[in-house]
């Protein structure tokens, strides 16, 4: 199963998205993450966090939707379309939900506050995929209807 982590730029929620996932997910499952118009860096602070959590970033670079290596079969949105940012569509025959989260690459203020804005995106991130991979993921892989009533769910969990 491929999960594509979709947001515009491609730099910092998407990103910590896939990186978690993939360092979570059992076999079989695969993260990738993608920008309608990638920002083409990933945030320094995005790379700093996920190393203090021990997760791997190595490779992980900002890209385009159009030059994905497969074909996801779920596509979750990251945009925080609350803040009047446009969140891209996908189109094409996937199950498709949406987990808003605040842009940390948007936070003003001093280091700590900026630092805090990017903690509680990967919190927010890790929640939603630890429950996630905690559904019954075999069943529920072969009932995209019950899959996606289960991600739609999981989308207003906060940590």
């Amino acid at each position: 199963m491929n999960v594509l982590f979709l947001c515009t730029g491609n730099s910092c929620r998407s990103i910590l998205a896939e990186a978690t996932f993939n360092h979570l997910a059992p076999a079989g499952w695969r993260a990738l993450s993608a920008g309608s118009k990638p920002a083409g860096y990933v945030h320094p602070r995005s790379l700093a966090l996920l190393a203090r959590e021990g997760i791997a970033t190595d490779g992980y670079h900002s890209k385009s939707w159009d030059a994905l290596p497969v074909t996801p079969d779920v596509v979750v949105t990251v945009c925080a379309s609350a803040a009047g940012e446009t969140c891209p569509v996908y189109l094409g025959p996937v199950l498709r939900t949406h987990w808003g989260v605040e842009d940390p690459a948007h936070a003003t203020g001093t280091d700590a506050e900026i630092d805090a804005a990017f903690v509680t995106a990967y919190r927010i991130l890790r929640a939603r995929i630890e429950a996630f991979l905690a559904l019954p993921l075999e069943t529920l892989q072969h009932d995209r209807a019950a899959l996606k009533a289960e991600l739609d769910r999981i989308g207003q969990l906060l940590p």
